[in-house]
C-alpha cells in the first residue's frame, strides 16, 4: 500500500475515499485496499469516539451455515471440543435465511439486495476471520441450557469477540496493518463529478476547514440518520426527536444527503427503522462504557404494560430476534414513551445480564400493587391487568429455546409462546423507553452495491454500505442482519471500487 499521492495543485489524490467509521466502512478499506487500491478512510469522530454505531453492538452476525460442525472449520476456530460437545447449533440454511427476511419486511424487501445479502454471508464471516477477528458462540443472549446443553435458538449464533468494541479494534487494527490512511474529526462534505457524470473528488471538512481529496471511487459507509432529531421528525413522523439514540452521535445523515445533492435516488423504508426497548434513565446517545447494555431483551418471559397498567404487544409473538427491532415504535406510541417489562422469580434467573447492570430503572416488591406503586403505573388497573392474564395462561411445558406454544386464551394482545403467570414474588419491573438504532431509508444500489440515480443509471464511481443502503429492511429485522449486511456489502464495495479504479479511462 503506498501512501496518497497529490495533484498538480497539492490536493490529496486517492483511488478510493471511504465515508464512515463502522463495520461497513472498514469492510470497505480492507477489501480495497487488499485489491491494491491507495484507501483514505474519513471517519467525523474522534479517535476515542470511532467506529460508528458497530461499537454499540454485541457484534452479532446472522449468516447461513451448516450447523456446528460448518462453523468450527473456519470461523469458530478457537471453539475447543468440549466446548462443542456442550452446545446444540443446528444449521441455518440460506432458503431460511432468506425466508426469515421476506417475512420479516413483510416481502418488501428488494430480492436482488436480500439474494445478494445471503448468499455471500458465509464467505463474508470467513473472510473477517481471516482478516483477525474471532468470533465465539453467543452463549449470554441466544442460548438456554436445557437438558445439560446450551441450545441456540433464532439463527442467530455467533458473535464478535469482544463484542462491538472487540469488533471496531480488530478491523481497525488490521487497516492499519495493510495501509489504509485515517483521518479523525473529519467529514465528508460533499462530491464531485466529472462533466461525464464520474466521481472525481470529495470535499472534506477537517480541523483545519475544507480541502478536495481527488478520488477514482467514494464508497458512502457513514450510517442512517438517527443521530438527527429533525430528520427524525420529518421522515419517521412526530414525536421520533424524542427517542433516545442507542448508538454514536454522528450519524446524522451525511452521506445520504450528499449523494442526493448530486441525484442519487432515495429508497427503501423512510419512515422505519430499528428501534428496541432501552432503559428509560439512559442518556440522549450511546454511552460507550455501557455500550449496548441499556437494552432490555428478556421481555418475552414477561409481561410488557404502560403507565396506565395495560399491555399492547404480544411479548410472545416470535423469538427475541425477530420482535426487538419493531418494539421500540410500539413503546415510543405509549404515554410519556414509557412501558415496563415485568418478572417474577420463575423467570428472573433467565434474565440476560443487562438486567443486572447497576444502570437499571427497576422496582422490586412482594405484591403487584406495590410494584405498580414504585414504578408510578396505575396500581388498579395492574393488577386487573396482570389477574385477568394470569387466568388466561394455558397449561403446558415451558421451553425457551423453543416455539413452545405456551399461550394464552381470552386476553388481548395475546401472548403467543412461554407465557407463564406471574405468581411468584417477590416481583420485579424494569422501566423502558424507546431507543432508536439506524434508520431503514437511504439509497437505492444495485446487487454490486454501485448507487443508482434517480433514472436507475449507476453514478460511476459511488458505492455504498451499511445503514444508508436502502431496499433490505421494513418494518421490521432479523437481529443479527444489519452489521452482516454493512460486511457482504461494505467487502463487495471495497472490492468493486478497486477493480472500477483500475479499469477506468481518463
Amino acid at each position: 500500500m503506498t501512501s496518497p499521492a497529490h495533484g498538480a495543485g497539492g490536493e490529496v489524490v486517492v483511488d478510493a475515499v471511504v465515508v464512515g467509521g463502522g463495520n461497513a466502512a472498514l469492510c470497505a478499506a480492507l477489501a480495497a485496499g487488499q485489491a491494491g487500491a491507495r484507501v483514505l478512510l474519513l471517519e467525523k469522530a474522534s479517535l476515542a469516539e470511532r467506529g460508528g454505531n458497530s461499537f454499540f453492538t454485541a457484534g452479532g452476525f446472522r449468516f447461513a451455515h451448516g450447523g456446528l460442525a460448518d462453523l468450527r472449520r473456519d470461523v469458530l476456530t478457537d471453539l475447543s471440543d468440549e466446548e462443542a460437545s456442550a452446545a446444540d447449533v443446528g444449521p441455518y440454511s440460506e432458503s431460511t435465511y432468506y425466508d426469515d427476511l421476506v417475512r420479516l419486511t413483510e416481502h418488501l424487501g428488494d430480492p436482488e439486495l436480500l439474494d445478494t445479502l445471503v448468499t455471500r454471508s458465509r464467505s463474508t464471516v470467513a473472510w473477517m476471520r481471516d482478516l483477525g477477528v474471532r468470533f465465539i458462540l453467543m452463549y449470554g443472549r441466544q442460548s438456554y441450557r436445557v437438558d445439560g446443553l446450551h441450545r441456540f435458538w433464532g439463527g442467530l449464533n455467533v458473535e464478535a469477540v469482544g463484542g462491538g468494541p472487540g469488533l471496531v479494534q480488530a478491523l481497525f487494527d488490521r487497516a492499519q496493518a495493510i495501509g489504509v490512511e485515517v483521518c479523525y474529526e473529519t467529514k465528508a462534505a460533499s462530491l464531485r463529478l466529472d462533466e461525464r457524470g464520474r466521481i472525481r473528488a470529495v470535499v472534506i471538512r477537517g480541523p483545519d476547514g475544507f480541502r478536495e481529496v481527488g478520488a477514482g471511487a467514494v464508497i458512502l459507509a457513514c450510517g442512517g440518520f438517527e443521530a438527527n432529531p429533525e430528520w427524525r421528525a420529518r421522515y419517521l413522523g412526530p414525536g421520533w426527536e424524542l427517542a433516545h439514540v442507542r448508538g454514536t452521535r454522528h450519524n446524522t445523515g451525511d452521506g445520504i444527503r450528499m449523494a442526493l445533492e448530486i441525484g442519487a435516488q432515495p429508497f427503501g423504508n423512510w419512515s422505519g427503522c430499528h428501534a428496541v426497548a432501552w432503559d428509560a434513565n439512559s442518556p440522549a446517545f450511546g454511552d460507550r462504557k455501557v455500550g449496548d447494555m441499556f437494552q432490555k431483551h428478556s421481555y418475552p418471559l414477561g409481561l410488557i404494560v404502560n403507565r396506565e397498567g395495560q399491555r399492547f404487544v404480544d411479548e410472545g409473538a416470535d423469538f427475541r430476534n425477530y420482535t426487538y427491532a419493531k418494539y421500540g415504535r410500539e413503546i415510543l406510541r405509549q404515554p410519556q414513551r414509557l412501558a415496563f417489562q415485568l418478572f417474577d422469580q420463575k423467570t428472573v434467573p433467565l434474565l440476560r445480564e443487562e438486567y443486572r447492570i447497576r444502570e437499571v430503572t427497576k422496582a422490586e416488591a412482594e405484591t403487584m400493587r406495590e410494584l405498580a406503586t414504585k414504578l408510578e403505573i396505575d396500581a388498579e388497573a395492574l393488577v386487573r391487568t396482570v389477574s385477568a392474564f394470569n387466568a388466561a395462561v394455558q397449561p403446558g411445558p415451558f421451553n425457551p429455546s423453543i416455539l413452545d406454544r405456551k399461550g394464552t386464551r381470552g386476553v388481548t394482545p395475546p401472548k403467543s409462546n412461554w407465557a407463564l403467570p406471574l405468581d411468584s414474588p417477590p416481583y420485579v419491573g424494569f422501566a423502558v423507553t424507546c431507543g432508536i438504532t439506524f434508520t431503514f431509508g437511504g439509497l437505492r444500489v444495485n446487487a454490486r452495491a454501485e448507487v443508482l440515480d434517480t433514472e436507475d443509471r449507476i453514478i460511476p464511481g459511488l458505492y455504498a454500505a451499511g445503514e444508508l443502503v436502502g431496499g433490505l429492511f421494513y418494518q421490521n429485522y432479523p437481529g443479527g442482519a444489519g452489521l452482516m449486511a454493512g460486511a457482504v456489502f461494505g467487502k463487495l464495495a471495497g472490492e468493486l471500487a478497486a477493480r472500477h479504479v483500475a479499469t477506468a479511462g481518463p
